[in-house]
């Protein structure tokens, strides 16, 4: 193998170098999938950007539109590598789970104690879980209702890294404060990694680290 493709595998890229497909939406904890692969968790408000950086982080357009669909908005939605099963296979290296979006002002209130409690029964009894993202809008920076997930993630004792999307909107000079000031927002909460990715779906940007990221996790990073 030449070096150059022995640092992809070693890092993030050789991970996420293949084709992946959707295999379910999961409404409550006696449906998920049994435990196998290792998992990785995205969470974010409503229109953070997930869907678009999950589809940008896996190399396939419209992969996480599944996630948008009706009756689904409230579920986890797992994606695996294509060709697994999940009957006999050989487990995939990691599962991407896609959290519901938070904070859509017009959910009612039992849609939303049904998100957290769902939220917080797969954070708490899921060991297979090595990291959640939380992604943060870099135009907004880290809202109370953030605040509020970070806080039950910190309960829950599961490892979390904030990631910045859409920082193409904003200018270089005012991503940098933001990591910054995020760092510090967190640096003191328990359970959240200490560093911050700051990405662009629309530009790629920040794609590279995240994934890298992702493999440091997976190693127990």
């Amino acid at each position: 193998m030449a070096g150059k493709d022995r640092a992809k595998t070693a890092g993030g890229e050789g991970l996420f170098a293949q084709p992946w497909t959707f295999i379910r939406s999961v409404p409550s904890m006696k449906h998920l999938p049994p435990e196998g692969p290792a998992e990785i968790a995205f969470a974010g408000r409503s229109n953070v950007g997930k869907s678009s950086l999950i589809n940008a982080l896996l190399g396939q357009k419209g992969l996480a539109r599944t996630s948008n669909t009706p009756g689904r908005t409230q579920e986890l939605n797992y994606f695996v590598p294509d060709g697994y099963s999940g009957e006999g296979a050989d487990l995939p290296p990691v599962a991407v789970v896609d959290m519901p979006g938070y904070g859509y002002a017009q959910a009612p209130k039992e849609q939303v104690e049904a998100w957290t409690k769902l939220v917080f029964d797969y954070l708490k009894g899921r060991v297979t879980l090595k990291r959640v993202y939380v992604l943060i809008d870099a135009r907004h920076g880290v809202k109370k209702i953030d605040e509020d997930v970070l806080t039950l993630l910190d309960k829950a004792a599961v490892s979390y890294q904030i990631v910045l999307t859409k920082t193409d909107k904003i200018k270089p000079p005012a991503v940098e404060r933001l990591i910054a000031e995020t760092i510090e927002k967190t640096r003191r909460r328990p359970a959240a990694f200490p560093q911050v990715v700051a990405t662009s779906s629309e530009q790629g940007a920040g794609l590279e680290e995240l994934r890298d990221a992702i493999a440091l996790a997976l190693r127990g990073g």
